[in-house]
């Protein structure tokens, strides 16, 4: 029997692949593939209609309804833990065998959002990027395909820079080949 922690990761992970997914949907994804514990009073569909009820209340989902279906879709909040989710998967690991370029993220956010500032450089941070200088963040390792879903997903257009390059300056390259150990 999984937790309802479990139920709720698996949850976000099927909404953060669509823009909404219906309820039944779900509780089908998650019970499948044992069928015969779907039934509606069945012990994981009352925990799966738990863990979608604790999401809402955590302000990670919302819940849309259509007159055919009740759906479930991501709040930015939940837009957010799905990306924390991803970086703390096995099975999301990027290649970390160095390609010769360095991702440079420069995040530039006002003191009115420091909670998603502070978000930010914790998911950072956990992509194993270094903090450069203020508000510049570097990294060898390919998670700039994360961090541009990200600042789409939080609309960053102008607090966010993604850059991807190979040349550095020698006095930069020996400081990074010495703090990533390449």
């Amino acid at each position: 029997m999984s937790s309802r922690k479990d139920y709720s990761n698996k949850i976000l992970k099927i909404l953060g692949e669509k823009s909404a997914v219906s309820l039944p949907e779900i509780k089908e994804q998650i019970t499948t593939p044992s069928p015969l514990l779907h039934k509606e009073g069945s012990k994981n569909s009352y925990a799966v209609t738990r863990s979608l009820k604790g999401l809402k209340e955590a302000g990670l989902i919302e819940h849309v309804s259509s007159p055919q279906n009740e759906y479930a879709r991501l709040t930015k909040e939940g837009r957010k833990k799905v990306h924390s989710l991803k970086l703390d998967s096995d099975t999301t690991l990027v290649n970390t065998t160095w390609d010769g370029f360095w991702r440079i993220i420069l995040l530039d956010l006002p003191e009115n959002r420091k909670s998603e500032r502070e978000s930010l450089r914790y998911l950072l941070k956990k992509a194993g990027f270094v903090c450069l200088k203020n508000s510049a963040w570097i990294s060898p390792f390919p998670f700039e395909h994360l961090f541009t879903n990200i600042k789409k997903d939080l609309g960053l257009t102008t607090e966010m820079m993604i850059i991807v390059t190979e040349f550095v300056d020698e006095e930069t390259k020996k400081f990074l080949f010495e703090t990533f150990g390449k």
